[in-house]
């Protein structure tokens, strides 16, 4: 999944991204209102965090914006403000919830997925399987026909991403954007070179084959047809 944090504040934008890479999300990060505004208008984002008091454009003309050209990202308002007014205000923009600062990350944390959910329309799954593979988000465990499999970070939310979209071919493009927090070079192999160690552990030791190259576009999850 990938968010769109809109925060001034260095330090604070740093904590939280590197927050929520480790929780397998990839990050943009904008330092200004309109930077923000831009990259939300480039992108759909399943999720935003905004801050309000934003140099160039305050964060709730940002939201407003947002709202005004039809743009329904959840909006986590994050801000020092405090009063029930502000936050009263921060809903009435077009703000989804509201967190004020100091935080706990774990907080942000489960408030953003509540979001999503809700934007979703759907109870976020605890645990997801296609075939004879299953994955224990909360646990974080990968089991194949009764064996455990230990993955790395990037490829758990690598299978994750893909278990959450089986049957439909994945680009390397999509697959890039969801998986890491940064733009590389749509020409690079690091998809290909992931996908190749997910395959080692996924694949290797199972007479089915899971994981499919579709040449010249992607990859997807499915059973052998």
């Amino acid at each position: 999944m990938r968010v769109l944090l809109v925060e001034d504040d260095r330090q604070i934008s740093d904590f939280i991204t590197k927050g929520l890479i480790q929780a397998n999300f990839a990050v943009d990060q904008a330092e200004d209102g309109e930077t923000g505004l831009y990259l939300a208008r480039q992108k759909l984002y399943d999720a935003a965090i905004v801050d309000l008091m934003l140099p160039l454009l305050d964060g709730l003309s940002l939201i407003e914006s947002l709202r005004r050209e039809k743009i329904n990202t959840p909006v986590l308002i994050l801000s020092a403000k405090r009063s029930v007014d502000d936050r009263i205000r921060g809903l009435e923009k077009g703000g989804d919830d509201y967190l004020t600062k100091p935080f706990v990350f774990g907080e942000l944390l489960a408030r953003l997925h509540a979001l999503i959910r809700r934007a979703g329309g759907i109870t976020e799954p605890t645990s997801l399987s296609y075939a004879d593979l299953s994955m224990d988000l909360l646990k974080r465990e990968v089991v194949r026909s009764g064996e455990t499999i230990e993955l790395q970070p990037r490829e758990f939310a690598l299978l994750e991403y893909l278990l959450r979209n089986a049957g439909r071919v994945i680009s390397k493009t999509v697959i890039l954007e969801h998986i890491w927090d940064y733009r590389f070079d749509p020409q690079t192999n690091v998809v290909d070179v992931l996908v190749s160690r997910l395959r080692s552990k996924i694949d290797r030791d199972f007479p089915e084959k899971l994981i499919h190259t579709i040449r010249g576009i992607g990859y997807v999850l499915k059973t052998p047809s």
